[in-house]
């Protein structure tokens, strides 16, 4: 039975994380003038939460080259809450004197993934993280940004397959025992199903608790993005991440795509009364100013082909 989200859950946090996801899986390198006017119109359009870059070496990734203005840019947008990912603990200080609200680091549960995305391997990537949380606690308050770990093909592996529900608990109790605020789950593969999905939430919130997990990052590999999303809303999830017209992946996993499309996931929960405090046309034009900023690379979804239903 569906819920009554209405009733229980009324305010979902879209984070749209098509800057740095979305951009990292492309070989175009936007213009940063481009990047910051696609930042601001989410923002005008009620996106409260955005991604805007990685603070990971240019010569890795240089669409990401420009994330030390674009954080500094987003900053100075009202109630807009601005977040990065970062690969290590160099990472982890560029953000933290950048200024950021919100920092995330990957940690594969695949211990090839997690060797082939950052190079290290668990042991070192819990010794990364209890150096990033010594040199966050050193910060005086007000300046200490909030610091998630997200679990990496946790719903599945490309280079693996599936990873044991035994060793995925066990490394989000440890990172939480480290001192990070939260943990996420990311179906970094696209290989998720809805069922997969309440359990692995169930499971990780029964070690770590319900408020130290609340988010999730889901693609859309194989079409469930959205069935996935609605299974993670019905466990009480309030945070899930998205990207502007699908796009996204990681370079790091073989055969995994896009991200789950923001403009269809607001509609959905727009449409189930949810309030996401999105509207809904302005992202679309949004949309439009992305394709024209990116005209060799495709946009998914549906709503923007379809359009609005009649009296939306």
């Amino acid at each position: 039975m569906i819920k009554d989200f209405q009733m229980s859950n009324p305010d979902i946090l879209v984070s749209e994380v098509g800057p740095r996801d979305g951009l990292q899986n492309i070989d175009a390198v936007i213009p940063t003038a481009e990047k910051k006017r696609w930042i601001k119109a989410e923002a005008q359009a009620g996106v409260r939460e955005i991604e805007v870059g990685s603070f990971v070496p240019a010569k890795y990734m240089p669409q990401l080259a420009d994330t030390l203005e674009l954080v500094t840019f987003a900053l100075a947008i009202e109630d807009l809450s601005v977040a990065v990912l970062v690969p290590n603990f160099h990472g982890a200080k560029a953000a933290v004197e950048a200024g950021v609200d919100k920092m995330s680091i990957p940690f594969s549960v695949s211990e090839t993934h997690c060797q082939r995305n950052l190079n290290r391997s668990h042991e070192q990537m819990f010794a990364e993280i209890d150096r990033i949380i010594e040199m966050l606690d050193s910060q005086p308050e007000g300046k200490r940004p909030y610091f998630e770990v997200g679990l990496s093909t946790a719903f599945g592996c490309s280079l693996e397959g599936k990873i044991a529900d035994q060793k995925i608990v066990a490394i989000a109790d440890k990172v939480m025992q480290s001192g990070c605020d939260e943990v996420g789950l990311s179906d970094t593969t696209g290989s998720a199903n809805p069922q997969q999905v309440r359990h692995l939430i169930r499971l990780v919130r029964s070690v770590v608790g319900d408020d130290k997990l609340t988010g999730v990052h889901l693609h859309n590999t194989r079409g469930l993005g959205l069935a996935n999303a609605l299974a993670a809303l019905e466990e009480g999830i309030t945070t899930i991440d998205s990207s502007l017209g699908g796009l996204g992946g990681c370079p790091a996993a073989p055969g995994a795509s896009g991200n789950i499309v923001t403009e269809d996931l607001v509609f959905m929960l727009e449409s189930m009364g949810l309030s996401t405090g999105i509207d809904i046309h302005k992202l679309l034009v949004v949309r439009e100013t992305l394709a024209e900023a990116i005209p060799q690379e495709s946009l998914f979804g549906f709503t923007a082909d379809a359009g609005l239903p009649l009296g939306y």
